[in-house]
């Protein structure tokens, strides 16, 4: 089983039919002070946590959720449990709301994101402890800094394999955090201005990171991703969309994909093009885990986009 971790959250994403750089006057940027009429509105269940913990259990992978929230996540917890995800880790907390995130996506897919952190904040009170015993791998991603630095360490006490997926919170986190939190990882992943950021907060390129932790992933959007070792690197395709709805939560569905390849047994170029379908089912509808599929579908898919099947051990149970 794998324990996600993160934020749960409430998402309202917001669609612009423009492009941000339109409105943005270089020899104004002291004085910022803009507004977007959008033309679409949407609220959707998401957080990191959810995000990964549904597309594991999409692609047959047992997963569960390690994270607080309000009051008001009492139904998202039920939907979780209706699609198999172990929820004994999701604290409601009285008097608290859940994480909420506004995204404003623009026709170039370039976002601006406001994030309120609200229950989430209180994550630090959660260990490995409050989660299932059965752990394969610990996902552990943005979330409140003290609850990150507890799960980093106890998972290395207990030689339990995590994944280190700091993303928005990088900003909040100095060098000696991120460097410490890189230290015995067995997956680093970001974007690639994530991984800019990692690698100037621990002053490491990615052959340092590497000294560090067993895999560096990088994730490109269009341009696919790249999955580096000590024994080289992996390029890794993205997947053809049918079409481009909403971008969000894409990154969340390939770390889950990357996981459950890996787990299962595949080589890196294998896991990676099981990830990134996983994210390009994400990209074609609105909001972060709103698509699903069957494993036909997914087969039939791989073969389309890849030019070859997906091996037979990715479902194993």
């Amino acid at each position: 089983m794998v324990l996600c971790t993160g934020s749960i959250a409430y998402d309202y994403i917001l669609s612009f039919k423009g492009r941000f750089k339109d409105h943005i006057l270089l020899d104004k940027t002291h004085i910022l002070n803009l507004s977007f009429l959008v033309d679409d509105l949407q609220k959707r269940r998401g957080g990191v946590a959810g995000n990964y913990a549904y597309n594991l259990a999409l692609l047959g992978q047992p997963a569960a959720v390690l994270a607080t929230a309000g009051i008001d996540a009492a139904e998202y917890r039920d939907w979780l449990e209706a699609r198999g995800v172990d929820c004994r880790g999701l604290r409601l907390l009285d008097g608290e709301m859940s994480a909420t995130g506004f995204t404003t996506t623009d026709m170039d897919d370039n976002q601006l994101t406001g994030y309120y952190g609200g229950a989430m904040w209180k994550a630090a009170m959660l260990g490995l402890d409050d989660g299932p015993a059965d752990i394969e791998a610990v996902i552990i991603g943005p979330n409140d800094p003290g609850a990150m630095k507890r799960l980093v360490g106890e998972c290395r006490e207990r030689g339990v394999p995590f994944v280190y997926d700091p993303a928005h919170q990088l900003p909040m986190m100095d060098g000696a955090d991120v460097t410490d939190s890189t230290t015995g990882a067995w997956i680093v992943i970001g974007n690639d201005y994530e991984l800019e950021l990692i690698q100037e907060r621990t002053k490491r390129n990615t052959e340092g990171l590497l000294e560090l932790s067993e895999i560096v992933v990088t994730t490109l959007g269009r341009n696919g991703s790249r999955i580096t070792t000590r024994d080289g690197s992996v390029e890794v395709p993205a997947a053809p969309a049918m079409r481009e709805a909403d971008p969000t939560g894409a990154g969340d569905a390939y770390r889950a994909g990357l996981v459950a390849g890996l787990l299962r047994g595949l080589e890196l170029g294998q896991a990676g093009c099981v990830a990134s379908l996983a994210a390009t089912y994400a990209v074609e509808h609105v909001g972060t885990i709103e698509h699903q599929y069957t494993r036909e579908d997914f087969c039939a898919r791989h073969i389309e986009a890849f030019g070859t099947e997906v091996p037979d051990q990715l479902w194993a149970s």
